[in-house]
């Protein structure tokens, strides 16, 4: 027997369905960890059989990195589409055209609605540098299906998203290898 509201044993209480509610996640900050906490989500996700979609920003369109590879074997799409490092680019008008042109990929996206978790990778730079406007991107945003959730990751994220945003996350160096020990980036770790 089921135990009921009034304390009684007749009938099983019934369940209420879960009513998922869609969130902007920002991930920000000069510390380490803000992609690797989407992916966490992500993991999180596809054991409850969500659909997933991530879009990677900046990293090269050809990057093998662990999380691709990983994201291969789980059958969980990630799509790249930059030219390494920003900072380092030799052509600063064809790094804005790739940003502008994944930013209309992920938009369509976003307003199709066919996943439930879609990831913006280092997004945060597009809207830094100007390629995005930050009004579009947040309009974007208010316009997606209501139990759509999109995780934003990348420093520099302007208040306008902050302000839209549902969690926000910054991410605080503290110490960091490379500058304490001249250690490099870490197979595993960064990549």
């Amino acid at each position: 027997m089921t135990q009921t509201k009034n304390g009684g044993s007749s009938r099983p209480i019934p369940r209420r369905p879960r009513v998922r509610h869609g969130l902007v996640i920002v991930n920000t900050g000069e510390g380490k960890g803000k992609t690797t906490a989407a992916l966490g989500v992500i993991f999180r996700a596809w054991g409850r059989d969500f659909q997933i979609r991530m879009f990677q920003f900046i990293k090269h369109t050809g990057a093998r990195f662990g999380e691709q590879r990983a994201a291969q074997k789980l059958n969980i799409p990630i799509e790249s589409l930059g030219d390494g490092f920003t900072w380092l680019s030799k052509d600063m008008d064809r790094t804005e055209a790739l940003a502008v042109e994944q930013w209309h990929r992920c938009k369509d996206a976003i307003l199709e609605g066919k996943e439930d978790i879609i990831v913006l990778d280092e997004f945060t730079y597009a809207l830094h540098y100007g390629w995005v406007p930050v009004v579009d991107a947040v309009d974007t945003l208010q316009r997606r299906p209501d139990d759509l959730h999109v995780i934003i990751t990348g420093r520099y994220a302007p208040q306008e998203l902050i302000d839209c945003a549902d969690l926000v996350t910054e991410m605080k160096l503290i110490k960091h290898p490379y500058e304490e020990k001249g250690i490099r980036a870490q197979q595993g770790i960064e990549f």
